[in-house]
Parts: C-alpha cells; sequence; structure tokens
C-alpha cells in the first residue's frame, strides 16, 4: 500500500512542479539555517575527552585570607600557590596535574627562523597521560625530571612543523626566553574543543567564551621548571594584595593555579571530597584562610558551571530554529493549498471506497516525500553554511564540520517537520465530503 501512495505523491508532486518546487524551497531553506547553527552547537557542547571526562575533576580551595563581606558561595575558579602545592604534594589522588599560563617568546638556537610569541603551559608530568594527549615523537618528562627541575620540553605539532619542519626534533634544543631546553617530547596534532584543563573566569565573561576554542599551547614544562624560565611573566585569576613584583606570583596573595585530579570510582571522589574539606578546615583552623567551602566538579560539570558555549553561536541557533518555524507555516499553507485544489480526485476516491485514514496517509507520504527531497536539499545548504563558517575569523571556525550524526539529524529533522506541516492539510482533506464534490463535477 505504501508504494502506491508514493506513487501517487510522485504524480501529484509531478504535476504541479512550482507550488513542488517552493515548498522543497520552504523546508531547504529552513532546513539549512537551522542545521548550520545546530552543528556548531553539536561541536561546541560536545564531551572534549568522551569516555573519561567522569573521572576528571577541578578542585577548588578558596586561599583568601580576609574576609569578602556578605555570603561566600563560590570559592575563585584558581588556587593560590600554597594551597595548590599542598593538594599537589599530599598525593590523595590516582594523577594530578597543577597548571599554570604564561606568554613565552621561543626560538629554535642555529635556525634561521625568527622567535616566536607563543603560550607555554607549565605542568605536571601527569598532565599528559590524564588528559589523553597523543605523542607523535618521544614521551613526557618523567617525574624525576620535575623533582630535579630539568630543562626539558614537549611541543606541539605545529611548533614542530615551524622550527623543525615536522621532522623527530626529540632531543634538539628550543630556547624558551634566555634558556635552553631539551626536547623530550612532540605530540601528534591534538584539539581538544575546549581547551577545557585551562577554561576559568566564564561565568564572567558575559558569553564571550569563544577564546575557550582556540588552539591548546605550543609549549609545555616542568611545572617549577616554567616557573624559573619565565619568573614574571605569569598572570593572576584574582590578588587580595598587590604582589611583590608583578607577573612573579610564587606565595603572592593571588589565586593563579588550576588543579586537576584524576579519581576512578565514586569511592575515591567521595573520599578526596572529605580529603579536601578537611585541608579547607585545617587552614581555617590555623587562621590562614577564612573560607572553608571547597568544589569538586567533574569536567562537564566545571564547563558546564563556566557557561563556555558562546553566547552569539545560543542566540543563532534560536533564530535559525524560528526561522526554521515560520517555514514550517509555510509549508502548512502551501500543502493546504495544494490537497484543496484536489477536492474533487480526492472525493472520486471517497465515493470508490477509499477511507478518511487511505486519503490521510496518501496526503502524509505526499507531504513526507517533499520532506525527504527538501532535506537532501537543506543537508547542502548546510555543507555551504558550514564552509562560510569556516571562513569567519573564529577561534572555532577550523572545528567546524558535519559529522555523521549530524547528516542522519539532517534528514530525520526534514522528514518530521515535513510531516507536522502535513498533518493538519491531510486532516482537512480526508475529511471532504465526497457527494459534495461530486455533485461539483
Amino acid at each position: 500500500m505504501f508504494a502506491y501512495y508514493l506513487d501517487l505523491a510522485i504524480r501529484s508532486l509531478k504535476r504541479n512542479k512550482l507550488l513542488t518546487v517552493l515548498m522543497v524551497l520552504a523546508i531547504a531553506i529552513g532546513i539549512g539555517a537551522s542545521m548550520t547553527t545546530l552543528t556548531v552547537m553539536h561541536l561546541l557542547s560536545g564531551d572534549p575527552l568522551p569516555g573519561k571526562s567522569a573521572q576528571l575533576f577541578y578542585a577548588q580551595v578558596d586561599g583568601d585570607p580576609t574576609a569578602h563581606g556578605g555570603t561566600h558561595r563560590e570559592p575563585p575558579d584558581m588556587m593560590d600557590y600554597r594551597s595548590a602545592l599542598d593538594l599537589w604534594r599530599a598525593q590523595r589522588a590516582g594523577r594530578q596535574a597543577l597548571i599554570a599560563d604564561s606568554p613565552v617568546k621561543v626560538s629554535a638556537p642555529g635556525a634561521d627562523r625568527p622567535p616566536l610569541m607563543l603560550t607555554m603551559l607549565s605542568t605536571t608530568a601527569a598532565f599528559f597521560p590524564m588528559f589523553d594527549v597523543p605523542f607523535e615523537y618521544g614521551n613526557a618528562w618523567t617525574p624525576a625530571d620535575e623533582a630535579n627541575r630539568a630543562r626539558v620540553a614537549v611541543i606541539s605539532s605545529d611548533l614542530n612543523d615551524k622550527l623543525f619542519d615536522g621532522r623527530n626534533s626529540v632531543g634538539k634544543t628550543l630556547r624558551v626566553r634566555q634558556s635552553d631546553v631539551r626536547i623530550v617530547g612532540v605530540l601528534k596534532p591534538w584539539r581538544p574543543s575546549p581547551v577545557f584543563y585551562n577554561v576559568v573566569g566564564g561565568r564572567f565573561a558575559n558569553g564571550d567564551t569563544a577564546d575557550y576554542y582556540g588552539k591548546s599551547e605550543d609549549v609545555f614544562l616542568p611545572f617549577f621548571t616554567g616557573l624559573e624560565i619565565n619568573d614574571g611573566h605569569f598572570q593572576q585569576f584574582n590578588c587580595w594584595g598587590q604582589p611583590p613584583q608583578p607577573g612573579h606570583l610564587e606565595n603572592a596573595p593571588c589565586d593563579w593555579v588550576g588543579f586537576w585530579v584524576e579519581l576512578d570510582s565514586p569511592a575515591e571522589v567521595a573520599s578526596y571530597r572529605t580529603f579536601l574539606d578537611s585541608y579547607a578546615q585545617q587552614q581555617k583552623t590555623l587562621g590562614r584562610i577564612v573560607y572553608a567551602e571547597t568544589r569538586l566538579r567533574d569536567l562537564m560539570g566545571w564547563l558546564d558551571y563556566n557557561l563556555v558555549i558562546p553566547k552569539n553561536v545560543k542566540l543563532q541557533t534560536w533564530l535559525a530554529f524560528a526561522f526554521l518555524a515560520i517555514c514550517l507555516f509555510n509549508m502548512v499553507g502551501l500543502l493546504l493549498a495544494k490537497f484543496l485544489r484536489r477536492a474533487g480526485e480526492i472525493g472520486v476516491r471517497r465515493a470508490l471506497g477509499a477511507s478518511r485514514r487511505a486519503v490521510f496517509a496518501q496526503c502524509l507520504t505526499e507531504a513526507g516525500l517533499v520532506g525527504l527531497i527538501g532535506g537532501a536539499a537543506g543537508w547542502l545548504l548546510t555543507l555551504v553554511g558550514l564552509w562560510l563558517v569556516r571562513r569567519q575569523q573564529t577561534p572555532y571556525s577550523d572545528l567546524v564540520h558535519m559529522d555523521v550524526s549530524m547528516f542522519v539529524v539532517t534528514f530525520v529533522l526534514a522528514v518530521v517537520v515535513s510531516l507536522l506541516a502535513g498533518a493538519l492539510p491531510a486532516l482537512r482533506a480526508s475529511r471532504i465530503a465526497p457527494a459534495l464534490q461530486l455533485k461539483t463535477l
């Protein structure tokens, strides 16, 4: 029976080609606009570490020794140096990483290339296995390198291409400011979206969070080595006093260090949360800090807390779906006009024994076919829309592409929208009185 309805739908669409083209265009434009923005939203809101994000937690302790006034609700997004080191040295988690980024000048001694201004991440050795960072050549530094403040570094694939033409540069020397460090590892192309481990302050960005989707750092140094080499160039998240020396933040009255832990089970999470609370309460008892509230959010919870999806992307998505709704209403009008113009034909079918259900199914099949064709055209328009997004100067433009799941959603959405648009016209057509129509023939 479906084949029969499909044959009737194809004949009907061929009979009035102009109306068919208008209906397909209405669906295609609406689907193209909505799927372009929905695809961008899908890419920006996805899990940056699927399968592992539930084991990664960001710890927060308020190291401020002064009372803020009012109700204290949340610790700051980063920690002071002493709190972060106390927690790291306690080694209460399976893996844990300190992070602090800073701008730095980098060059390759002996290479005929100008120095580059890049971002350096000072971190601990566990950073790489914790966040599944892939290596092309070599490995991360060892805990012994970290303890000895060895002059070693890991560099990104991009920097390796720029300075060493993509060849294996392990063992070569990199000049970071005025210090030479030995390269021990080169990363494969790595593009976390967003750069989740370094997301802070999103609640205060007023929706301007596109920079979270920029590229990750090009130079990675052991935490204490980085502090020594790039001393004076670190930036604070917030301070409760004036740093004695700008950019030199060790023991300064500032929050500027991020701290991540990897916890593999709910029992480990509960145990670490208890440890974190105990540490804060102990420091409060000692009089070093005022507030004992702590937080331990998992990776996705931390991204949600920081409202990482840019406000303009959310707005564009809402506007695109409003436009799709307008296209849907236009299609309702076009289908209603089309079906009612065939009132005589439908009256004859009803007089020959076709039930209301059969007429309704026939009309709905025709609407679904329009949706399928409109979905194909909408998919092409979506590809054009994504190409235009990639040409924009936004930090996440190079990430934009259509994956298989969004390809399927494009056609499902087109057909569902068409069936919704065709339901009312099909219902009206199925209720046409056959006797009245036969009298007019």
